[in-house]
């Protein structure tokens, strides 16, 4: 009897295109959700019978109260290195497999530097007007070349997004609570003083943290007063970074000039959020990750993952 592989949250429903199942076809039954089920009592009902979950980055999260309730579960792939939305000693406890997948950072950091042009050239507001054929040019757009770039985050993603604001002439300054002198300087970027100093000097302040207890909270209201009025937010990383109520009270008082987005607290973003209808936000709905690069990286390796687990020998193993 084949073992049941349900893939969660395949939005694009590119999962099964994006790789070639033939190596595992004869020993899986495959079951793919497009859409995002939220409700604990439903995703039970979803996957009970299920022996392989593929949960997609922290779409659908994996804690111990519905852990417990997946008895059949085996083998728990998510696609990336990390997934702290899954609890991975608990599912270790109760006998299930975790592993995750290598992938590719450049589409994140992409992403940041489509919503940083977008909001220095005021791109939506002037394609809307154009559109709906209103005023032709009624903005002022914002040089990047001279400007101050802020970077909080200096790791693979934030690096990138560094080398980038220098071709464009940009000075670039970092901080991050271990950064040295010598890391910001390898990628063209100065060390910044302090949080608070990068805050100040920052035209756009992009953030490229890893979430955890020393980041979470990391901006909230006292820190999105320093930043300068004319300055914009941008955020690919992880919602909870940034102070949430904070942010949307800068926005709408004009303590800062915008925000660029792609995280939220929560995801899908509900129809009301008023993030939906600032006119100063520029967001997309966590498209970060979401590349052909990226995904024709992760699924094959989904694949090999199962192919590994059912001879005996699992690999890329998350730990605690």
């Amino acid at each position: 009897m084949n073992l049941r592989c349900t893939i969660l949250d395949d939005y694009q429903g590119a999962a099964l295109s994006m790789a070639d199942w033939s190596p595992v076809s004869d020993k899986v039954d495959l079951q793919v959700f497009r859409e995002h089920i939220a409700r604990e009592d439903e995703l039970v009902t979803a996957l009970e019978q299920s022996d392989i979950i593929v949960a997609m980055r922290e779409r659908t999260p994996f804690r111990k109260s519905l852990l417990q309730r997946l008895p059949n579960l085996k083998l728990l792939i998510t696609t990336g290195k990390r997934n702290p939305s899954i609890d991975v000693p608990f599912a270790i406890e109760q006998g299930v497999v975790v592993c995750g997948t290598d992938g590719s950072s450049n589409a994140t950091s992409e992403l940041a530097w489509a919503l940083i042009l977008g909001l220095a050239k005021n791109l939506l507001a002037e394609n809307t007007a154009l559109q709906k054929r209103g005023p032709w040019q009624s903005t002022i757009s914002t040089d990047l070349s001279g400007s101050t770039l802020g970077i909080l985050g200096l790791g693979r993603i934030g690096s990138q997004v560094a080398q980038i604001g220098r071709a464009f002439g940009m000075d670039v300054i970092a901080w991050s609570q271990n950064l040295t002198t010598e890391q910001a300087e390898s990628v063209g970027a100065r060390l910044a003083l302090s949080k608070e100093a990068l805050l100040r000097e920052s035209d756009f302040v992009s953030i490229h943290l890893v979430l955890g207890d020393r980041t979470r909270g990391l901006i909230g209201e006292k820190e999105l007063n320093l930043m300068k009025r004319s300055a914009y937010l941008i955020n690919t990383s992880r919602s909870a970074i940034v102070d949430q109520t904070a942010l949307l009270h800068a926005l709408k008082d004009g303590l800062i000039a915008g925000a660029g987005l792609d995280v939220f607290d929560v995801e899908p973003l509900p129809d009301d959020d008023p993030f939906r209808s600032l006119h100063n936000v520029l967001a997309t709905p966590h498209i970060g990750y979401v590349s052909k690069i990226t995904y024709r990286a992760w699924f094959p390796q989904v694949v090999e993952n199962i192919e590994a687990y059912l001879a005996g020998s699992p690999i890329r193993l998350l730990n605690p």
